[in-house]
């Protein structure tokens, strides 16, 4: 967002306009819109505003619900901004140990710092974008104990702070540099950079949100790492260190579904490998918390589930498990994965809908589906992966669906 949007947005006639306009619908017609606004003598820099706030504000209900009606959003502040209900969590930590004057350092638009200030604790937020910090102060206006910054988190004394809270910016990249940077850890690519907040969380009791990609072997030893995924959206990897880490914990993956949370940990950093075994009548696929976090070996082993290849994410078992923690899919045929057999044996059973998942396997989704040239009203998920060491496509059907007709090879 441009300076002089904000101003805009911050105008009278922009906050009358705000509400006009409202939530604009996903279907909305813009164009129409648009004409209707300029049609009043509005503005045409304060209609295109107020409309791309409209659609952000539609976007960020899935994260802020209600309260995204009341706030201003930037792009890229929305994007990385934590969801209010992993916020509220993250808070809570804070609450629990007794700390009552908490630095939220890189604050962006102000989200964790609304959670905390929500638990009457004292909150002071740092940014050093100065609109992005802007933003900040509109959307924490409502909280007497909250208050913004615009500065540089390296330069600020954090002394004088019972605890920290950080949210490194990364860097934005294009072309393939950024496709690199997506597949590795590079500590310069942080703002601030990963060792500022490591030496900071020496210090001091702190929480840090990372991207849940963020490498084992850059967790420090002293740091609880928590996975956290919110229905089946894996969201982030946070790492506390001091009291606000819970003691004897150092691995956990966190469920939230719906109102409901689940949590597997583990007390140590050490990863347990599930055992490998035959492929079952059905496989399982877990979510990406337990498999970001290395405990698909504890999963395992409370449901008596195990792997059928080595380092392929899929669970397997004879019986049939229901659990929060996956999906669960019934084998209907195991096959060599040959393209034009298997196009064949789904054209013979109708098949015209088809979800394809892979581990294991280079293929790419959309192209295999355009290859087979499906056709049918019949549904089924193709498993493309390894089977112990050979690779296989199952022909699977999702647990609870009508059964396609079982037939091998």
């Amino acid at each position: 967002m441009e300076r002089q949007d904000f101003i805009r947005l911050l105008s009278p006639e922009g906050q009358e306009l705000l509400a006009k306009v409202g939530p604009l619908e996903a279907k909305a017609d813009v164009v129409k819109l648009v004409s209707s606004l300029r049609a009043q003598g509005n503005d045409a820099a304060l209609v295109a505003a107020v409309l791309t706030q409209a659609k952000l504000r539609r976007r960020a209900a899935a994260k802020f619900g209600p309260f995204a009606e009341r706030m201003i959003f930037t792009e890229a502040g929305l994007e990385q901004a934590s969801r209010l209900s992993v916020a509220a969590l993250h808070a809570n930590r804070f609450r629990q140990a007794g700390l009552n004057t908490v630095a939220d350092l890189g604050c962006g638009i102000g989200a964790e710092s609304m959670a905390l200030a929500s638990l009457d604790i004292n909150v002071k937020a740092f940014e050093i974008d100065e609109v992005t910090a802007a933003v900040a102060t509109y959307n924490l206006a409502p909280f007497e104990n909250a208050f913004v910054e615009q500065a540089d988190v390296t330069t600020v004394d954090l002394s004088k702070f019972d605890g920290l809270f950080f949210d490194p910016a990364r860097r934005e990249l294009g072309g393939p540099a950024r496709e690199r940077a997506n597949r590795k850890f590079d500590p310069a690519a942080f703002s601030p950079s990963f060792d500022f907040v490591m030496q900071a969380a020496d210090q001091k009791p702190t929480g840090v949100k990372f991207g849940p990609g963020h490498p084992h072997e850059a967790i420090p030893d002293d740091a609880e790492a928590q996975w956290v995924s919110v229905d089946g959206d894996l969201v982030e990897l946070g790492l506390w260190f001091g009291s606000v880490a819970r003691p004897g914990v150092k691995r956990s993956a966190l469920l939230i579904s719906g109102n409901s949370r689940y949590e597997i940990i583990s007390h140590a950093a050490e990863r347990l490998d599930a055992p490998i075994a035959e492929l079952g009548d059905f496989v399982y696929e877990p979510d990406n918390a337990v498999v970001r976090s290395h405990l698909i070996g504890q999963l395992a082993e409370q449901i008596e589930a195990h792997l059928f290849a080595p380092e392929i994410a899929y669970l397997t078992s004879d019986k049939e498990i229901t659990s929060p923690w996956l999906k669960g899919y019934r084998v209907i045929d195991n096959l060599v994965f040959d393209r034009k057999k298997l196009k064949a044996y789904l054209r013979e059973r109708g098949i015209g809908v088809l979800e394809i998942k892979k581990r294991g396997s280079d293929i790419v989704p959309e192209q295999l589906r355009r290859e087979l040239a499906l056709k049918g009203e019949g549904a089924a998920t193709l498993i493309v992966t390894r089977v112990g060491d050979a690779h296989r496509v199952l022909v699977a059907e999702a647990i609870g669906k009508p059964q396609i007709p079982n037939s091998k090879f």
